[in-house]
């Protein structure tokens, strides 16, 4: 198997599937003693600044003037919300679910890509019947908590899920809209550097929200090395090992990522917190899943059908 000139290719994806699927855990462990933007702000700091020293050591190109100002931007809008909303809503949602509600980030960039420049501007039949089915797998995670909130009058019945679910919308929408800006904007700077920059970026940005946090972090050798192991694991090998698997593998082989990271995250939340996952909770999933997985091949097909159509145009 070693033999397969695709072997380190698809190592890096396995690893991508199981690291950034613990990253949801290492912020749930985090959190017990360190406030959120805190643990967001070192993290950031810590990948970004090493990634930096390694591309200073091999000298490569760091973006200057309004490239760098555009790069930092854009990772804050993907990393610092990214990461910042999960961190926030992990006070008040499992693991698992986080991870769920994150799956739909597909769903915003079906949406988004059609109002930017470049974009593809209409949502065609397939990609919308994928939206309304991954709609309805939210809805069987997000309903029975906002009934049972509305039902009782208390927070604590399920208005966190709520919540969480809430804030995670705005990570995907932030999320999508910083991709495809740097998407657009076609750097021929190494991407390891700018995943560096936007870190570093992003560590920059969460200094004040870490020092107005209202409780004080206890950096206790557990959450100490959950915030290592994020910046390690997360920051730094995940991202790499990502950067190799989308270099050499095509790009619907490469995503899938997006379903198993969700099915780590779950395992671990159960196996970790006891947090509850039962059939409802598979079964919302999956049929979150099926709309996703929609979404992406209509997606795909509509590129290859512009591509086809511009190779048209230039004969």
């Amino acid at each position: 198997m070693k033999d397969h000139p695709q072997f380190t290719a698809y190592l890096a994806l396995i690893c991508v599937c199981f690291f950034w699927g613990t990253t949801y855990l290492g912020f749930r462990i985090a959190l017990d003693d360190i406030g959120p933007a805190t643990v967001v702000c070192v993290r950031n700091f810590i990948s970004g600044g090493l990634i930096l020293a390694w591309a200073y050591s091999k000298r490569l190109e760091v973006p200057r003037g309004a490239d760098l100002w555009r790069t930092a931007f854009y990772g804050i809008l993907t990393i610092g919300v990214g990461n910042g909303t999960l961190a926030v809503a992990e006070l008040w949602t499992p693991t698992g679910l986080a991870s769920l509600f994150i799956t739909t980030s597909p769903f915003w960039y079906a949406g988004i890509d059609a109002l930017l420049p470049g974009g593809e501007k209409k949502i065609h039949g397939p990609t919308f019947v994928g939206l309304i089915v991954g709609f309805l797998g939210v809805v069987g995670l997000v309903a029975p908590a906002a009934w049972n909130m509305i039902t009782s009058g208390e927070f604590s019945s399920g208005g966190g899920i709520v919540l969480g679910f809430l804030v995670l919308q705005l990570s995907g929408a932030s999320w999508t809209i910083g991709s495809l800006l740097q998407r657009n904007r076609r750097m021929q700077t190494h991407p390891f550097v700018i995943a560096g920059v936007q870190q570093v970026a992003t560590g920059v940005a969460f200094i004040l929200p870490a020092l107005l946090e209202p409780q004080p972090a206890h950096w206790t050798p557990r959450a100490t090395s959950a915030v290592l192991y994020l910046a390690t694991f997360g920051g730094i090998v995940g991202y790499g090992c990502y950067m190799t698997a989308l270099q050499r593998l095509p790009l619907p082989i490469v995503s899938i990522y997006t379903y198993v990271n969700p099915v780590v995250a779950v395992f671990l939340g159960w196996l970790v917190y006891s947090e509850p996952f039962g059939w409802r909770e598979a079964f919302a999933m999956a049929v979150i899943f099926l709309g996703v997985w929609m979404v992406r091949r209509a997606s795909v097909a509509a590129e290859k059908l512009r591509a086809d159509s511009a190779a048209d145009r230039g004969r």
